[in-house]
């Protein structure tokens, strides 16, 4: 059943081998639960491994679920299945690494899809980014963050977090720390979607600011030839500058950059104002058919969109010496389940 892989059973503890088989199985099924906002028991899993050409049975797929619950990639929520683990996520990223150049890309699109909000009638799925913080550092991160949000430099001021045992979006938040999920900037791509305008992802990078205006950006990545998030990657870099960028209006922050068609720019200004009303403020600068914005070249009959990072209030708290673990676009949560940061 397990095709020569020599694992085995011992007082209640799987014990190792090295089977490629095994790993592959292992790693299919991390991919299955991480495409869930919800815990998966043995019986789904391997409903959606037969999508991958792997077939095995409920037995089998428990022996493999007790491998990722001991090296901590899997939580296990009893009855209920098993749900990714932050070390779970890094795990799948660095397995699928060599095969998911433009990983980012695919995933960006899938979240804008499955992306529900209505800004009109205030109801539907919104996406999210997560963070996680030590519990006893939570309250100082949150006094530092408070700033950047008052300084606009968020997609909203809108979040939602969780304690220990909890999970948001995608997450379920470790012994030990608190989650903040934070409005994530894919919120627009999905209510253009909606509305019918086609938007594309060009980038994601770091944007200086001047005396609070953008002025250019001086890094950048490709959506399309990363297997990993821009914003993470420049947080984990330390190349932001948030917190001087919210106290005194200069410094870099994350932003993303979007294209539409020209033909859509009044429906897409209708729609931003729609956002506005409820909370959400994602795009930075809405450019002109055809001409560059924040010195970047924008496509014939075209038109730029410079996006504010939702992660830049963790950037802010990361720069003052608080460690966070950031999981950009991990899911989505009901827009009522979201409160304000003032209130936290």
């Amino acid at each position: 059943m397990f095709n020569g892989d020599q694992r085995e059973v011992r007082d209640n503890k799987v014990v190792q081998g090295s089977g490629s088989d095994t790993e592959r199985k292992v790693i299919s099924i991390l991919k299955v639960l991480s495409e869930s906002s919800e815990p998966l028991g043995s019986i789904t899993i391997a409903r959606e491994l037969e999508r991958y050409g792997i077939f095995l049975s409920e037995r089998a797929i428990r022996y493999h679920l007790r491998i990722t619950d001991e090296r901590g990639y899997t939580h296990p929520l009893g009855r209920d299945g098993r749900m990714l683990t932050p070390h779970g996520v890094d795990e799948l990223r660095m397995a699928l690494a060599p095969d998911q150049v433009g990983f980012i890309l695919d995933k960006l699109e899938l979240l804008a899809f499955r992306t529900s909000f209505n800004p009109v009638d205030k109801s539907g799925l919104v996406p999210i980014n997560t963070s996680l913080f030590d519990s006893d550092k939570f309250e100082k991160a949150l006094g530092i963050m408070k700033d950047v949000f008052k300084a606009g430099l968020a997609v909203s001021d809108l979040v939602i977090t969780a304690r220990e045992g909890e999970k948001i979006g995608s997450v379920v938040v470790p012994q030990g720390k608190v989650g903040l999920g934070t409005v994530c900037s894919v919120v627009v791509n999905g209510v253009l979607l909606k509305a019918g305008i086609p938007i594309e992802s060009r980038f994601g990078g770091v944007l200086e600011i001047r005396n609070n205006k953008p002025r250019r950006f001086v890094a950048l990545i490709n959506y399309s030839g990363t297997s990993l998030d821009p914003s993470e990657q420049y947080i984990r870099a330390r190349m932001t500058a948030v917190g001087d960028a919210a106290h005194s209006g200069s410094g870099k922050i994350l932003a993303n950059f979007r294209e539409i068609p020209a033909p859509a720019r009044s429906l897409v200004d209708e729609k931003l104002t729609q956002l506005k009303a409820v909370g959400i403020h994602g795009v930075y600068m809405l450019g002109n058919t055809s001409e560059p914005i924040c010195e970047i070249s924008v496509g014939l009959n075209r038109v730029g969109l410079v996006m504010v990072g939702g992660l830049n209030p963790i950037a802010a708290a990361v720069e003052a010496g608080i460690e966070a673990e950031n999981m950009a676009e991990s899911g989505l949560v009901e827009f009522g389940q979201l409160k304000s940061i003032q209130s936290l």
